[in-house]
C-alpha cells in the first residue's frame, strides 16, 4: 500500500535541488518502487495534472473553494490567510503552514484514495458539495499532503518538473523497454536515439503518462498507437524582426538538416501559385503522392505576383540568385487569431469534433458553428491552424478584437455567431486515416492537407441542422466554407519576403512565417525550422499610475504595472493633461529593477487597496505591444494588446509622455483595426 505522503516528500525533495539528473534520479528511484498502477499515478501528478490529456474531466475547484476549506480546518482569518501567501506566493505552501497545529500528524492517505477523491470531485456539481468532498479530502491530509494537494489541484506543483522531465524518469526506470522500443515506419527515431524518445513518442500518441507507465513496465512501448481527442504539442515558431534576421537564421537551420533533405522539389522547378478554386485537386480516390509531386504543393488564395520573385525580363530577383537557400522555404500570411488543432474522427454513425487551444483548452463549445460545420468530414484526421472572425464577402479575417466578442462566454448567442462568424484556416495536417504524419516533410503534409481540403472543404459550407442546432442555424444565405486551406507560396528572393509582409499586413493578417520545406513537424519545440516575421508598432511613452503584487515568486514584490498617457483635451483643474489609463504590463524588466521599484512605489503609494495600489505618476516606462485595440476597460478608450516593458525611461519627465492622440493616431493607422 502507497501513501500520498511519499509523494509529498518526492515533491519536497525536488523542489529542493536545482539538478535535473538528480530530479530524474529521484523520480525513477520512486516509479521503480511502487505497482504499475501506482507509478501511473505518480507519474500523471509529477506532472502536475490530475487526469490524463484523453480525460475530458474537470476538477472546476477553484480558488474561493480551497481558500474556505483551508480556512474552515485552520480557524484562520482573512489577514492571516493573506499574510501566509505574501510570504510564500503559493497558496499550497501557505496553506501547509496554516494548517499546522491543526492537521493530523499521522498520514492515513493512499494513493488510490486520492485519486478516488479526484473523482468524485471532478463528478459533484455545485460548490457546496464540492467543498464538502474537499473539506473531508484535506481534513485527513498531513500539513505536507495538503500542501501538494492543493498544488495538484490547481496544476502549480513548482518542483521544477516538465512532463519532459518525468518522460525521461520513465526510460530511466525501466530501460529495456524504452531501448528496445521500435520506431515506426517514417519516424526519425532510431535504435540509437536516447531512450526517452520511445517513451515521450508514446506519451504524444496515447495522451497518458499511466498508460505509457504501464506499456514501459510491460515492455511494449513500440505497440502505442495514435489515439484521438487529446491535444499534440503545437510546433512553435521562433519570431524575428527583420528580413536580414529572418535570412540569416533560416539559412542556419537549413544548413544544419540532414544531408538531401532540403531537397523537396527540384531547384529549377518553377512554382505554381494557385487559387484553391481553380487547382486541380483529385475528384476522387485515394490521395497518390507521387501525381501530387508532379503538381505544385503550394496553394490557397494566390501571393502577389511580386512574389514569385521575377524581374520585368522574367529572370529571377538579384536576391533570388544570391540567396537559393531560400528555394527551401515555404512563405505563409501569420494570422492573428487564435491558434487552434482540430480531431475528427468517428462516433457512432457520424463524426466526433474537438477543437484544442496551444494551452491544451477544449474549445469546441466556445465555435458550436464549426462543430456542426465540422461533422460533415468523414475522415480521420488531426490538422493544425487558426480560427479566425471571418468577413465571408471579402474572403479575409476580421481583426482579432472582433473574435475577442466570443471568448469566455458560457453561452454563443445565435445573433454572435451570425455577426462574428468563425472559421478555421489551417496550414498543417499531423494525422490522417491511420497515418501519423509529423515525420514527414511540410512538402508532403501540405501536398497531404491540400488534398483533405478539396475533399472537405465545400462540405463544411452548409450541413443540414439536427436536434437542437436548428435553433442557431444561419438563416442569413452567406453560407461559405468553414475549413479554409491558407495560402502558402515558395521563398525566392529577399524582396519577395519584404512584400509579401506588406501584402500579409494589407489583409489584416500579423506578418508572415517562413517555414523549411524539409521539417518535420516537432510536437512543442520552438526551433529555426519555422520562423515569424512580425515587426512591432512603434513603441509608447507612459506613466505608471497603479501597481499590484504578482503571483509566485514575485507574490511579494509590485512587479505588475498599471499604466496611462495623457490625453491633451481633458484638462485638469489646474490646466494640465489627465491621466487615461492604457494598459497593464508585467514583464519586461530583471528582478533587480522590479525590486527596486517596488521600494519606491511602497513610499509614494497614494492609496493602498492591499493587493493594489495607486501610486504618484512620477516613473515613465517605454512600452511595445503588437495592437492597439478599443476598449471600455480603460479611461482612454483604447487598450495595448501584449504590452511589455522595454525599459525604464528616466531621462523623460512626465510632461512628455506620448498622448492620446498619439495613440489614436496608431490605432487608426492599423490595416487589422476593427471597422467601426
Amino acid at each position: 500500500m502507497s501513501f500520498f505522503l511519499q509523494f509529498a516528500e518526492l515533491n519536497d525533495a525536488l523542489a529542493s535541488t536545482t539538478k535535473k539528473l538528480e530530479k530524474r534520479a529521484f523520480i525513477a528511484d520512486y516509479l521503480r518502487s511502487l505497482s504499475m498502477e501506482d507509478a501511473g499515478r505518480i507519474a500523471l501528478w509529477l506532472s502536475g495534472t490530475p487526469f490524463a490529456e484523453i480525460d475530458s474531466r474537470k476538477l472546476n475547484v477553484g480558488g474561493s473553494l480551497l481558500s474556505k476549506a483551508v480556512a474552515q480546518l485552520a480557524a484562520a482569518s482573512p489577514e492571516a490567510m493573506s499574510a501566509a501567501y505574501r510570504r510564500y506566493g503559493d497558496f499550497g505552501s501557505a496553506a501547509s503552514d496554516l494548517l499546522y497545529g491543526h492537521a493530523p500528524n499521522t498520514a492515513t492517505l493512499t494513493l488510490a484514495e486520492v485519486e478516488s477523491a479526484l473523482s468524485a470531485l471532478a463528478e459533484a456539481r455545485g460548490l457546496q458539495p464540492k467543498l464538502r468532498l474537499f473539506l473531508d479530502l484535506l481534513g485527513r491530509a498531513t500539513p505536507v499532503e495538503a500542501k501538494y494537494l492543493i498544488k495538484l489541484l490547481t496544476g502549480d506543483m513548482r518542483t521544477g518538473v516538465q512532463q519532459s522531465l518525468v518522460e525521461e524518469a520513465i526510460a530511466e526506470a525501466w530501460p529495456h523497454s524504452a531501448n528496445n522500443a521500435i520506431s515506426t515506419k517514417g519516424s526519425r527515431a532510431t535504435a540509437s536515439a536516447p531512450a526517452g524518445q520511445a517513451v515521450r513518442r508514446a506519451s504524444m500518441l496515447l495522451g497518458s503518462l499511466s498508460d505509457v507507465v504501464a506499456l514501459a513496465v510491460q515492455g511494449r512501448l513500440a505497440e502505442a498507437r495514435m489515439q484521438l481527442f487529446h491535444p499534440i504539442g503545437f510546433m512553435l515558431a521562433s519570431p524575428v524582426q527583420s528580413i536580414d534576421e529572418a535570412i540569416a537564421r533560416f539559412t542556419e537551420e537549413i544548413k544544419a538538416e540532414a544531408a538531401g533533405t532540403s531537397e523537396v522539389l527540384p531547384p529549377s522547378q518553377d512554382v505554381i501559385l494557385s487559387d484553391p478554386q481553380n487547382f486541380a485537386f483529385p475528384e476522387s480516390g485515394s490521395f497518390n503522392p507521387v501525381a501530387a509531386k508532379e503538381s505544385a504543393f503550394v496553394s490557397g488564395h494566390g501571393f502577389s505576383h511580386a512574389e514569385k520573385g521575377p524581374d520585368k525580363e522574367g529572370a529571377l530577383a538579384p536576391e533570388a540568385a544570391a540567396l537559393p537557400i531560400l528555394r527551401a522555404a515555404q512563405l505563409e500570411d501569420k494570422f492573428d487569431g487564435i491558434r487552434a488543432q482540430l480531431h475528427l474522427g468517428p462516433a457512432g454513425p457520424g463524426t466526433r469534433v474537438a477543437l484544442y487551444s496551444r494551452g491544451r483548452d477544449d474549445l469546441s463549445a466556445a465555435f458550436p458553428e464549426l462543430v456542426q460545420a465540422f461533422t460533415s468530414i468523414a475522415e480521420r484526421a488531426v490538422l493544425d491552424g487558426e480560427i479566425l472572425a471571418w468577413n465571408a464577402a471579402e474572403s479575409r479575417a476580421l481583426p482579432f478584437a472582433a473574435l475577442q466578442q466570443r471568448l469566455g462566454r458560457r453561452r454563443v448567442t445565435p445573433e454572435m455567431r451570425r455577426d462574428i462568424p468563425a472559421v478555421l484556416v489551417v496550414f498543417d495536417i499531423l494525422y490522417r486515416g491511420t497515418t501519423l504524419l509529423l515525420d514527414e516533410s511540410l512538402a508532403e503534409r501540405r501536398r497531404h492537407l491540400e488534398d483533405f481540403c478539396a475533399r472537405w472543404s465545400s462540405a463544411t459550407a452548409a450541413t443540414e441542422p439536427h436536434g437542437q442546432s436548428i435553433l442557431f442555424t444561419d438563416r442569413s444565405g452567406q453560407a461559405f466554407p468553414r475549413l479554409i486551406l491558407a495560402r502558402a507560396g515558395r521563398l525566392a528572393s529577399a524582396q519577395q519576403l519584404d512584400q509579401a509582409y506588406a501584402d500579409a499586413r494589407a489583409r489584416g493578417n500579423e506578418g508572415v512565417m517562413i517555414k523549411s520545406l524539409a521539417s518535420a513537424y516537432q510536437p512543442g519545440r520552438r526551433g529555426l525550422a519555422w520562423l515569424k516575421l512580425k515587426r512591432e508598432l512603434a513603441t509608447l511613452d507612459v506613466v505608471v499610475t497603479g501597481v499590484e503584487h504578482g503571483h509566485g515568486r514575485r507574490a511579494a514584490v509590485l512587479s505588475d504595472y498599471t499604466f496611462a498617457i495623457r490625453d491633451t483635451d481633458d484638462l485638469a483643474p489646474d490646466g494640465s493633461p489627465t491621466l487615461k489609463n492604457v494598459g497593464k504590463a508585467y514583464t519586461g524588466l530583471t528582478d533587480q529593477e522590479i525590486a527596486g521599484m517596488t521600494v519606491w512605489f511602497r513610499a509614494h503609494t497614494l492609496e493602498d487597496y492591499g493587493h493594489f495600489r495607486t501610486v504618484e505618476p512620477t516613473i515613465v516606462l517605454e512600452v511595445a505591444f503588437n495592437n492597439i485595440m478599443r476598449s471600455s476597460r480603460h479611461a482612454s478608450g483604447f487598450a495595448l494588446r501584449f504590452p511589455r516593458i522595454v525599459r525604464i525611461r528616466t531621462d523623460k519627465p512626465v510632461a512628455e509622455i506620448d498622448t492620446l492622440h498619439r495613440v489614436a493616431e496608431i490605432y487608426n493607422a492599423q490595416p487589422d483595426k476593427p471597422i467601426e
